[in-house]
């Protein structure tokens, strides 16, 4: 693999006269002994914020990475970079920002690692974006990092039963449907979120937390650890000793991001039943470290991967009831033992994954129900399906758990918006029977690609998610399920089939088939295409508008910087 070809001024490189005693006289205002330009200086990359409770505890994890790089003799530096709140801004123009964010945070982190020079960076995510964020900008700088994940939440409790933020948000149809009243409702929103730390169920924090750990990036078990706990603190130590040894060791980001680590990480999140958008990100993470990574690699992957834990949105179990049992770490040591990863990638502990994990217990304690074993999975292969056909041309990602079927049909309900579609679930407009299309909502045509949760938790909240099946060129929040598929492409906005729909046309999705199409000739869609034209820019000026301009499609991962020159 290529290195990055960022600059790498070390810190503590000679500069001449001024410029040098200028360097050294703005560091001793931040806390600078002399003795300290002598180390390697170790950037602790913080998300902290308090627009949410994934990302407010952060500033402490930092400081504790802090004290591990300044114990191993390097010279910690902490900055910040920027979060947001997915669940605050679900369902609002807000959420176009979403994705849009994890460019910001990558492209700052690089910025300031690169523009100071920084020897080594811990990088502290806790929101979902933060994530690939962080890794995309490590791989692009590509000198000695670890992620840290900034961990779980606990669960809330409602009537003896484990909830979170997506019961709120199912909580909402059901109250629309009139199974719940206000006071329920209102019960549910106050103890769903009781703390500190990432959405509770194998969403895609929890997701990509794992996936990374399966990379190499982080530390064993970094990813099965809730954020209040003594554990996360000592792996946020650990952290910044660890980047000060890799400097010793020569080990850097393209020792550690190959081929084969990609495909370890895509098959923990199969095993681990995690989010649709693990296949955005990965994509994302891959292109950044010149690694070839394509959707088709999930569909190969996923043949011969298994389902094997039973954890929300689509199973029953929250990601703190899998850290209780010992989280990642034994059913990683199964997948290795059954030949389904690559035992000798290279991590950030400077050995390999097979070394991480060979005094690791493969079992489980007896009776638990969350993670089963290989011969009796929940579904045999993915539940991440690839779909091709006539409406996606470059490709779609559904998310099939085998609980809907792995089949439906019916006629379309188009809606060029989130909140159109939203507002006609609520007020009983959608029937059983339908597929509701809701496009317009694409990297480029959003923009931003928001997320489906509020209209994909009504569904179920109505009791539809095994009647109805929902279709978009957005995505989906790490907690949605039902019948969904996301990721169409090529988009609405810039022409795609799904921009050609009209109401009552007949799809079907098959994932058996891997098939997704619409009941029309090539003659009919090339007449409608005929009469198709560009709609305007929703944004000329700010962020979504430079976003718009330069993200490709979710097929290459919604990146910013591909063949930019």
């Amino acid at each position: 693999m290529a290195k990055n070809s960022l600059p790498r001024p070390h810190s503590s490189q000679v500069v001449d006269g001024a410029d040098r005693a200028a360097s050294r006289a703005m560091l001793h205002a931040v806390g600078f002994q002399r003795d300290d330009f002598e180390k390697p200086q170790i950037g602790i990359a913080s998300t902290w914020s308090q627009v949410t409770p994934c990302n407010i505890h952060i500033d402490r994890l930092a400081r504790e990475s802090a004290k591990g790089a300044d114990a191993a003799g390097g010279k910690s530096i902490i900055f910040n970079t920027i979060t947001i709140s997915d669940g605050i801004s679900m369902g609002t123009e807000g959420m176009k920002y979403s994705l849009v964010s994890r460019e910001v945070i990558a492209d700052s982190i690089e910025t300031v690692v690169a523009c100071e020079g920084l020897d080594g960076v811990v990088a502290i995510g806790g929101c979902d974006k933060n994530m690939p964020a962080c890794l995309i900008a490590l791989a692009r700088l590509n000198r000695p990092s670890v992620f840290v994940y900034g961990g779980t939440i606990l669960p809330g409790k409602h009537c003896d039963e484990d909830v979170d933020v997506v019961s709120v948000f199912e909580a909402v149809g059901k109250h629309a449907n009139k199974e719940i009243d206000d006071a329920e409702l209102q019960a549910i929103e106050a103890c769903a979120i009781p703390g500190e730390g990432s959405c509770g169920g194998m969403y895609t924090a929890n997701t990509m937390a794992s996936a990374i750990e399966a990379l190499g990036m982080s530390l064993p078990n970094s990813s099965a650890q809730a954020a209040v706990s003594n554990d996360k603190m000592r792996d946020c130590f650990d952290a910044g000793a660890a980047v000060v040894n890799m400097l010793q060791l020569g080990i850097t980001p393209s020792d550690i991001l190959t081929r084969d680590a990609f495909e370890n990480a895509i098959t923990l999140v199969i095993a681990l039943g995690g989010s649709t958008n693990a296949v955005l990100h990965l994509l994302a993470m891959a292109h950044a470290a010149n690694v070839p990574l394509e959707i088709d690699d999930f569909a190969r992957i996923g043949a011969k991967t298994p389902v094997l834990a039973d954890l929300k949105p689509s199973g029953k179990y929250v990601m703190a009831k899998l850290v209780e049992i010992g989280g990642t770490l034994p059913l990683m040591k199964r997948l290795l033992a059954a030949g389904m990863l690559h035992g000798d990638c290279m991590t950030v502990t400077g050995k390999t994954l097979a070394e991480n994990l060979a005094k690791v217990k493969d079992d489980y304690p007896e009776g638990q129900a969350i993670i089963r074993d290989l011969k009796d999975p929940i579904k045999k292969d993915s539940h991440l399906v690839v779909l091709y056909g006539n409406l996606a041309p470059d490709g779609a990602v559904a998310k099939i758990s085998g609980k809907e079927g792995e089949a439906f049909t019916g006629r379309a309900r188009v809606f060029d918006s989130e909140e159109a579609a939203m507002q006609a679930i609520l007020e009983g407009d959608i029937v059983a029977g339908d597929v509701i299309v809701i496009r317009m909502e694409g990297p480029k045509g959003g923009p931003g690609m928001r997320e489906m949760l509020g209209p994909t938790s009504a569904v179920m909240g109505r009791g539809l998610g095994d009647k109805v099946a929902l279709i978009t060129d957005g995505r989906f929040s790490g907690g949605s399920h039902g019948f969904v598929v996301g990721h169409i492409s090529p988009e609405a906005y810039v022409g795609g089939p799904i921009g050609l729909l009209e109401e009552g046309d007949t799809i079907t999705i098959d994932a058996a088939q891997k098939q997704i199409r619409v009941d029309l000739t090539d003659e009919v869609l090339a007449k409608r295409r005929e009469q198709w034209s560009a709609p305007a820019p929703r944004y000329r000026r700010g962020v979504l508008a430079k976003y718009a301009k330069t993200v490709t499609s979710a097929s290459e991962g919604a990146v910013t910087d591909k063949d930019i020159l």
